[in-house]
Parts: structure tokens; sequence; C-alpha cells
């Protein structure tokens, strides 16, 4: 049964809020040291996979505005928290963190102003495998066995997440001017 796009009590939301709800205990589960635990990768694991669970569910029951907003504010939640979380305990190095988090933070701010004009900026695929690559970089610097012993792993993951980030930024900023002259007609 659809619902209605204004609502906000959705299972897929239900979700959603339950991604950012746990968030927190994932960011303490991290090791303080490098080498990985099991518990976090098991944890981080169900958190990414959710991520699909309340895409499935808005598909299947109707996306709504509410659930348009709070889905990539709970990746984001997700994947900053962490990768600050690593940044915090000298695993992952700062300089691709701070790229990667202006960018989620200037284009959400962007999407906000577009919206208010009437420019709809939905996910693109490349931002779909920005995050997908995010997700894994994380995961791979917390699995025991690739957290040390194959480092360039999470480290080609991680510079590889820049770029998709930067290129999708971009891209976004590309349609959403493009939406803007097609609005004033010309």
């Amino acid at each position: 049964m659809p619902v209605d796009p204004n609502a906000i009590a959705t299972w897929a939301n239900a979700v959603t809020v339950g991604r950012i709800l746990v968030a927190p205990l994932m960011f303490l589960v991290i090791p303080d040291q490098p080498g990985g635990s099991w518990l976090s990768i098991a944890i981080w694991t169900i958190l990414c996979s959710s991520d699909g669970v309340d895409g499935y569910l808005a598909r299947r029951h109707g996306a709504t505005r509410s659930g348009a907003f709070l889905d990539p504010l709970a990746d984001k939640v997700l994947v900053l928290g962490a990768m600050f979380a690593l940044v915090n305990k000298d695993i992952f190095w700062v300089v691709p963190v701070l790229i990667i988090a202006f960018r989620e933070i200037a284009i959400s701010m962007y999407r906000v102003v577009a919206g208010a004009h009437g420019i709809s900026m939905p996910a693109s695929k490349i931002a779909k495998w920005k995050t997908f690559a995010q997700q894994l970089s994380v995961g791979f610097a917390l699995i025991p066995f690739t957290a040390e012993d194959a480092t360039w792993v999470w480290l080609w993951l991680l510079w590889i997440s820049v770029v998709l980030t930067a290129v999708s930024g971009i891209q976004y900023v590309w349609e959403a001017q493009r939406q803007r002259r097609r609005s004033k007609g010309g």
C-alpha cells in the first residue's frame, strides 16, 4: 500500500532513524589502534546493509519527502562519523576525510537552497558509487586481516572515495545550474 509522500512515520524512515541512533555505538567500538575488530566490522556491515533495506522499503511502499532528507543524512552521519573516529584513532589521514566532509556538507547545504528554489537534486549513480566506496574504505580499515596487513586496500578505497566525492559534487552543481537555466527559459 503506497504511503503519502508527506508521511513521516514509515517503515523506511524507521530503519533510517535506527541507523542514525545506532551510529554512536559503531563509533565507540572502533578499536583504539590499527588492527580492526570483528565487532566493529559486524556493526558496520549491519548499518551499511540496512541502507539497502530502507531503500527497498521506500521503493516498495513509496518514497517520502522526509525519507529523501533522512536517508542521505544517515549515510553522512555513518560515513563521516566512522571516518572521523578512524582519524581520531590515527588510522585514517585527516586530509582525505576533510575533503569528503567538505563536499558532503557543501552539497547538503546546496541541496537545501536548490530545493527551496524548486530544483530537485536526486542522488546520481556516481554519488551512490561514492557512498559505496566510502563504506568499503571504512569496512576494510575495520576488518582484522586487512586493517594492518593490507592497508593498501582501504587506502586506495579512501582515495577513490575522494575522487568520486569530488566528481559527484561537481556533477550536482552542474546539473543544478542546468536546471536553473532551463527554469529561467535560457
